[in-house]
């Protein structure tokens, strides 16, 4: 009995020790994941129970329709049976983007990147829970979409998380491949258009337009941690952190901006046959985006290239002329930015 009574205390003694030590051995990813979550919209988190198919639907549709993008206006332009489609696609490239961007934790977003990686692997299992991923699963179901340029967007916001500067051009260049290039030829597979050469143009465009919002949103990023202008060009003009932290509009930044805006306009002439070479409806969306990037370039140059100070953008006048240039080549194909040189328009 003695030797009962004293062992009892013993085994709850060290049970008692044992509890918090099994509480810090828990799988810390749950914990950054709530902690992820929290910093994010409650809808972006995964329901106890699936979805039917028509409120995913509906949920797609309201996430894209709520945030200010140019997105709407492919919604404007693309037959009436592919707008579900391309509210999944960007549903899904919204909230992914988000997890990277908006949760100002890089170990919570990277847990959260993870278990949507992990979801988007479910979605093309047939185990879709999400939303954004039972109307993803019809989308890739009806329109043969493979799940790479899915899983490369991941990529590119997992990388965001841990690299923060970058060499070279073509280093800068190798991560469009994963943030940008995807949704072009996310858009060329949900409009049936999957040629190599398309692609390729496609890569062009896709990667021109990350490469001015780039040049758009310097400080922006610089405020999250990120300098995407290349360190090379950065030490051949003399710029350094300080120059922008401090929003000096040095020379050299000029100097330094107006190699990356004329690099970016070559891009973008690069790709812009791929507007010839497409349906009609899809035409009239890049040559848009491509007018839409063009002019973010020269609004840069308008402002003699200090976009430290203030930030360049597009006015509402300004895109209602894009929009009406860009249904004006539809019907007249050869006011098509595909059938001549953008060096050659006017801006306003």
């Amino acid at each position: 009995m003695t030797r009962k009574a004293t062992k009892q205390p013993d085994r709850e003694t060290e049970a008692a020790e044992k509890a918090p030590a099994l509480e810090k051995e828990a799988p810390p990813e749950e914990e950054l994941i709530a902690r992820g979550w929290a910093a994010l919209p409650e809808s972006y988190r995964i329901p106890e129970v699936a979805p039917t198919l028509d409120e995913a639907r509906a949920y797609c549709q309201q996430l894209a329709e709520s945030h200010y993008e140019n997105f709407h206006v492919v919604s404007w332009f693309l037959p009436k049976p592919l707008r579900p489609h391309f509210h999944a696609i960007y549903a899904y490239c919204r909230i992914a983007d988000d997890l990277g961007d908006e949760v100002g934790d890089p170990a919570a977003a990277l847990a959260l990147l993870d278990l949507w990686g992990r979801e988007l692997d479910a979605c093309f299992e047939g185990r879709a829970r999400h939303p954004v991923f039972v109307a993803l699963a019809e989308t890739v179901h009806e329109l043969f979409i493979p799940k790479d340029p899915f899983a490369d967007l991941l990529k590119a916001f997992r990388q965001d998380q841990t690299v923060t500067r970058y060499q070279t051009m073509e280093d800068v260049l190798a991560y469009c491949r994963y943030s940008a290039n995807p949704v072009g030829r996310l858009v060329l597979h949900a409009c049936g258009e999957t040629g190599e050469e398309q692609f390729r143009l496609s890569d062009a465009t896709c990667s021109a337009l990350q490469l001015a919002n780039f040049w758009q949103d310097v400080r922006r990023d610089y405020a999250r941690g990120r300098i995407y202008l290349p360190q090379k060009d950065m030490e051949v003009f003399r710029v350094d952190d300080l120059t922008i932290a401090e929003g000096i509009v040095t020379d050299g930044f000029r100097g330094l901006m107006r190699c990356e805006v004329d690099y970016t306009r070559g891009l973008f002439e690069e790709g812009l046959p791929l507007i010839g070479m497409v349906g009609r409806d899809l035409a009239v969306d890049l040559d848009l985006f491509s007018r839409g990037g063009l002019e973010i370039l020269r609004a840069i140059e308008r402002q003699s290239y200090d976009v430290l100070t203030a930030r360049p953008a597009l006015s509402k006048r300004t895109k209602a002329r894009l929009a009406l240039q860009a249904v004006a080549a539809r019907m007249l194909p050869f006011l098509s930015l595909g059938r001549r040189a953008p060096r050659t328009e006017k801006t306003d």
